[in-house]
C-alpha cells in the first residue's frame, strides 16, 4: 500500500511538471505576441478625431462657410451642425447628422472677430466663436477698466446683436510654472509632448514658458540634471516651443504621458478637437481633470501680447499648469497656455493646438510603432492625478497604467505576465520538478535492489 501510494504522488508529480511545461511555453508564446512595440514617428492625422466630430467637419467642408456655421458633439454624442438654408438642413440629415437653423453664417461670425481684433487691444479680453448659440462670446476679466469695457462694449455694439459682452471675476494670464516642473532661471514650466523630427527628439510646451536659448533643468533630479534647451519659441501670436533634449533623445516609452499616482496615458497620435468633446488636462498644481471644449480659434489678450487660434475649455487650470498637455482617448490636442479661475470655483483655460506647432516647428509626434500603424485609442482615464511627460511608462493605449520608467527591477519584469518572465520561470520550475522525480525514482529503486540482494549475501 505505501509502494502504491508513492507510485500515485510520484506519477501526479511527472504529470503537474509536463502540465506546466505547456503552461509556461503557452505564457511565452503570449507574451511574446503581444509585446510592446518600440516607438516612432508619425503626422497627425485625421483619424484622431471621434467619429461624431469627423462627420461635423466633413459636413462643413463641404457645405461651406457660408451656409454653415460650424459643428458639434451633442448631447447624445451626435453630430450637430449650424446650418442658414433648408437645402443645407436636408444635407445634413441626409448624412446622419442633426441639423440647427441659425441666423449667421460663419463668414458673418469670423468678420465680427476680425472687426475686434482690429479696435485697440485690450488686455484681459477674449473672445470666441460659441456654435451652439451662434453669437460671438467677449468676456473680460477684472483688469479690464470702465473706459476700456466702455469702449469694447462700443465696438460689439457697431457689429450687431450677436456679440455679446460679459465680465468675468479671474484675470487671464498665462500659466507659467508647470505640470511635470522643468526649471530655468526665468521660473518654472510644464513639460507638454514628446516630439522628433526624426534625428533628434524635443519637448513641445508652451511658447510664453521662455525665449530661445533657455536651459531647462529637471526638479526631480536635484535640480542639477540639464532636461534640455529651447531652440524655438513663437509668443505672443502663437504659444508654443521647442525644448531639444541634452542628449537628442527623449528615452524610452517616450509616447506616453504620465498623470500621476504611477500611472500614465500612451497617446496615440493628434489632431484638432470638436467642439463638445470631452478632453483631459494635467499639471503639477491642479493635477488632473477634465471638461469639454467650448470654442475653437479663441484670441485671448494677454499683458504679454494677443494669442490667437486657440481652443477654449470649461476645463480648470491653475498657474504652474502651463504647457502641461490636453489630450482625449490618448490623442494630443494641445499645451496649456492660459485662463482665467482656479479649480476650487472653476474657470477657463486655453490651449494651444499641437498640430499647428507641430506643422510650423516641421516636427512629429513621437507614438508607438503600433499606433503608427492605425491602432485604436481607448478612453483616456479620468482619475484626478498629475501628469509628466519626461517619466516614461508602460501603459497601454489610451488607458492608464503603472509608470515604470527604466528603473523596473529584476523580480518585477520576470514577475510581470506582460513578460516572457513568469513563462520562463513555470518552465524552469516544471523542469526542476520532472528531474527531481526521476532522481527520486532512480534512488529508491537503487536502495529496493540494495536491500533486496543484500538479503542474499552470506
Amino acid at each position: 500500500m505505501r509502494h502504491a501510494r508513492r507510485r500515485v504522488v510520484r506519477r501526479g508529480t511527472q504529470l503537474a511538471a509536463v502540465g506546466g511545461l505547456l503552461l509556461g511555453g503557452a505564457m511565452v508564446t503570449t507574451a511574446m505576441a503581444s509585446e510592446t512595440p518600440g516607438t516612432s514617428a508619425v503626422p497627425f492625422s485625421s483619424g484622431a478625431a471621434t467619429e461624431a466630430g469627423d462627420t461635423g467637419a466633413a459636413l462643413v467642408a463641404k457645405l461651406g462657410t457660408a451656409r454653415t456655421a460650424g459643428s458639434w458633439i451633442g448631447a447624445d454624442g451626435k453630430p450637430v451642425v449650424a446650418v442658414t438654408d433648408e437645402q443645407a438642413a436636408a444635407a445634413v440629415k441626409r448624412a446622419g447628422a442633426e441639423p440647427k437653423m441659425v441666423s449667421h453664417s460663419m463668414n458673418e461670425l469670423k468678420a465680427a472677430t476680425a472687426t475686434l481684433k482690429a479696435a485697440p487691444r485690450v488686455a484681459g479680453t477674449a473672445w470666441a466663436v460659441d456654435y451652439k448659440t451662434n453669437r460671438v462670446m467677449v468676456e473680460a476679466d477684472s483688469t479690464v477698466s470702465a473706459s476700456d469695457w466702455s469702449d469694447l462694449s462700443r465696438v460689439a455694439a457697431g457689429i450687431g446683436g450677436f456679440v455679446q459682452m460679459q465680465r468675468s471675476e479671474g484675470t487671464f494670464t498665462t500659466r507659467l510654472n508647470g505640470a511635470q516642473p522643468i526649471l530655468s532661471t526665468g521660473g518654472r514650466c510644464s513639460a507638454g509632448f514628446n516630439v522628433t523630427n526624426g534625428t533628434t527628439d524635443f519637448i513641445l510646451t508652451a511658447g510664453h514658458c521662455g525665449p530661445a536659448n533657455t536651459i531647462w533643468f529637471d526638479e526631480g533630479q536635484g535640480n542639477d540634471q540639464q532636461v534640455g534647451t529651447t531652440i524655438d519659441t513663437q509668443f505672443p501670436g502663437n504659444d508654443f516651443s521647442l525644448i531639444q533634449y541634452a542628449n537628442g533623445k527623449a528615452g524610452d516609452n517616450a509616447d506616453v504621458v504620465a498623470i500621476g499616482n504611477g500611472q500614465g496615458v500612451r497617446i496615440t497620435g493628434a489632431a484638432d478637437p470638436t467642439v463638445g468633446e470631452k478632453v483631459f488636462r494635467s499639471g503639477s498644481t491642479s493635477g488632473l481633470h477634465d471638461g469639454t471644449v467650448t470654442a475653437l480659434n479663441a484670441t485671448v489678450n494677454y499683458p504679454e501680447g494677443t494669442v490667437t487660434g486657440l481652443i477654449q475649455t470649461n476645463v480648470c487650470a491653475e498657474p504652474g499648469d502651463s504647457g502641461g498637455p490636453l489630450f482625449s482617448n490618448g490623442i494630443a490636442l494641445g499645451v496649456t497656455s492660459g485662463g482665467s479661475g482656479d479649480c476650487t470655483t472653476g474657470g477657463v483655460t486655453f490651449f494651444q493646438p499641437v498640430t499647428r506647432a507641430m506643422a510650423a516647428l516641421n516636427v512629429q509626434l513621437i507614438v508607438t510603432k503600433q499606433a503608427a500603424g492605425g491602432q485604436a485609442a481607448t478612453p483616456a482615464p479620468s482619475a484626478s492625478a498629475n501628469h509628466s511627460a519626461i517619466a516614461p511608462s508602460t501603459a497601454t493605449p489610451g488607458s492608464t497604467a503603472p509608470v515604470t520608467g527604466d528603473d523596473t527591477s529584476l523580480v518585477a519584469r520576470l514577475t510581470d505576465t506582460r513578460n516572457i518572465g513568469p513563462g520562463l520561470l513555470v518552465i524552469g520550475g516544471s523542469l526542476i520538478a520532472l528531474v527531481g522525480t526521476r532522481f527520486i525514482r532512480a534512488e529508491q529503486d537503487r536502495k529496493a535492489y540494495q536491500r533486496y540482494y543484500s538479503a542474499t549475501w552470506g
